[in-house]
C-alpha cells in the first residue's frame, strides 16, 4: 500500500500545477495564483494543493473516503502526506520570493 501512496503523492505533486498551466478561463479556476500574503497562507495553500491532487487522482468519492479511513491511522502514510505538503510549500515559497 505504501508504494501506491508514494505514486499517488508523486502524481499529486504534478497534476494540479500541470492542469493550471493550461489557460483556464471559467468558473472552475481554483488556483488563480501561488502568491500569498504570508507564509502561513502559503502553507495553507500547500495543503490545498496536496488535497486537490489526491481528489484529482481519485475521483471516486466512495473509494477516496474509504481509503482515507485507512491511511489516517497509518504513521507512514501521514509522514508521506507531510512530505508532499512540504514539497508544495517549497514551490509556494519560491513563487513568493520567500516572503522577502
Amino acid at each position: 500500500m505504501n508504494k501506491v501512496l508514494i505514486l499517488l503523492a508523486v502524481f499529486a505533486l504534478t497534476l494540479p500545477l500541470a492542469a493550471h498551466a493550461e489557460k483556464n478561463t471559467g468558473s472552475d479556476v481554483w488556483l488563480p495564483t501561488l502568491v500569498t500574503e504570508t507564509p502561513q497562507e502559503g502553507f495553507a495553500l500547500a495543503i490545498k494543493l496536496a488535497r486537490m491532487g489526491v481528489k484529482s487522482t481519485q475521483s471516486d468519492k466512495e473509494v477516496l473516503f474509504r481509503e482515507r479511513e485507512k491511511y489516517s491511522q497509518d504513521a507512514d502514510s501521514l509522514i508521506h502526506a507531510s512530505e508532499v505538503i512540504a514539497a508544495y510549500f517549497q514551490t509556494v515559497a519560491a513563487a513568493n520570493n520567500y516572503w522577502k
